[in-house]
């Protein structure tokens, strides 16, 4: 039995959550607001849809090599600093976007904002993860994974409003004010005790410090349980994105939505998608991570497979609500299954890595589901989606369950 938490550990882990799901809200915002941006950045600069979906794919590709560098420098500098970096990168370049000329200096500024983007996930749920006790822990990780909710749905409230005003550039104005909070976080929050603990320890010992990315493949063990993460983080977000970036277009041409209509199934889903992270990050700390991710898994595909034969506005919205709640209820609970499976020492180089190794992976979605649906319509592309979650259900047998185990 763990021993019950100090107030001064309880008021830190507070903070450390919150602090987590700023950041990842953040992060959350920004992904969302090109959604809503591409219509008008289409008809600006006379790009194909695959030119347009491309711009999806160079973000999530910059955040591969962001979760890479900002994960390890995070295990070897500390978690708050290197988050409060992410988010001042990916915000002055995200305010870059609005005064891009045309397709490849907007691609470039998406591609390095998408290099700050990539440590958010990571050092946030890090930082989660070893600011709470281990029976809190998958509630800890879901309430950060709510923070990039908000901001998707600040972004899905905030978008029709804005463009109206200032067109599609203005959104990408708002996205300088991340900056200013990043260091109102640096300096009210201090690295997690245990992080403290292990840089002293490495110190007295005098060792040379392992690569913290070499810790992933170490062992067996560790090398099927990375790559079965790596797969559960690729479906996750291929699932995600394929939904999120196309559906708003989608419901606006072939369905007859307008912007706000858009705006409005989107909030919807989110919802669903924050319900859903509420309640699996519960049930992932009670009955454990495969049972909760199993549920999760055969939810998805059924709710997806059923939304793809929806055409009416009402059931679309009422859909939209069940698809998000599986479809992106595994994001918080991913976030305590992975920090359980790595040490200290590469835990944060394993958030990112594996989760922005899946972000790349999904970083095609937007392209691949526009060439399918250019062929066969977007409500067939969309179609073909519940066959990712079946991997994943499988991929669950080569992860061992450590709920409630404390971290190495």
């Amino acid at each position: 039995m763990e021993p019950p938490e100090t107030v001064e550990e309880q008021k830190y882990g507070r903070k450390a959550v919150f602090a987590s799901a700023i950041g990842y809200g953040l992060d959350g915002f920004d992904l969302l607001i090109l959604s809503f941006a591409l219509s008008g950045i289409i008809a600006t600069f006379g790009l194909t849809n695959v030119q347009a979906g491309s711009l999806t794919t160079l973000t999530l590709l910059g955040a591969v090599l962001g979760g890479l560098v900002f994960g390890m420098l995070s295990d070897r500098l500390g978690r708050v600093r290197m988050l409060t970096y992410s988010v001042i990168l990916f915000s002055v370049f995200t305010g870059l976007s609005a005064v891009a000329f045309g397709y490849w200096d907007l691609a470039a500024y998406r591609f390095i904002a998408g290099i700050g983007i990539g440590g958010e996930f990571g050092i946030g749920m890090t930082l989660a993860s070893e600011a709470v006790s281990a029976s809190k822990r998958a509630r800890a990780t879901s309430r950060v994974a709510i923070g990039f909710q908000f901001g998707v749905l600040a972004a899905a409230l905030g978008s029709a409003p804005i463009i109206a005003a200032f067109g599609w550039r203005g959104l990408f104005v708002v996205g300088i004010l991340p900056a200013v909070i990043a260091v109102i976080i640096r300096k009210r929050l201090h690295e997690p005790p245990k992080f403290v603990a292990h840089q002293e320890a490495a110190r007295e010992l005098a060792e040379p410090q392992k690569s913290s990315l070499r810790v992933l493949f170490d062992s067996p063990v560790r090398r099927r349980t990375t790559i079965a993460i790596a797969v559960l983080a690729t479906v996750q977000n291929f699932g995600y994105f394929g939904i999120i970036t196309w559906l708003p277009n989608y419901l606006s041409t072939q369905i007859g939505l307008d912007v706000t209509g858009s705006s409005l199934w989107t909030a919807v889903t989110v919802l669903g998608m924050m319900l859903g992270i509420v309640i699996f990050g519960q049930l992932g700390d009670r009955i454990g991570r495969r049972k909760t991710f199993w549920i999760i898994q055969i939810g998805a595909a059924a709710s997806v497979l059923a939304y793809s034969l929806i055409d009416s506005p009402v059931l679309l919205l009422v859909g939209g609500f069940v698809m998000g709640f599986f479809a992106n209820g595994m994001l918080g609970l991913l976030g305590a299954l992975i920090s359980e499976h790595y040490p200290t020492e590469a835990r944060a180089t394993a958030q990112n890595v594996l989760f922005n190794f899946g972000r790349g992976i999904a970083g095609f979605a937007p392209l691949i589901i526009a060439l399918i649906a250019e062929n066969h319509g977007f409500a067939f592309a969309l179609g073909l989606l519940p066959v990712i979650y079946l991997l994943a259900f499988g991929a669950m047998f080569f992860i061992p369950e450590r709920t409630g185990t404390e971290l190495e």
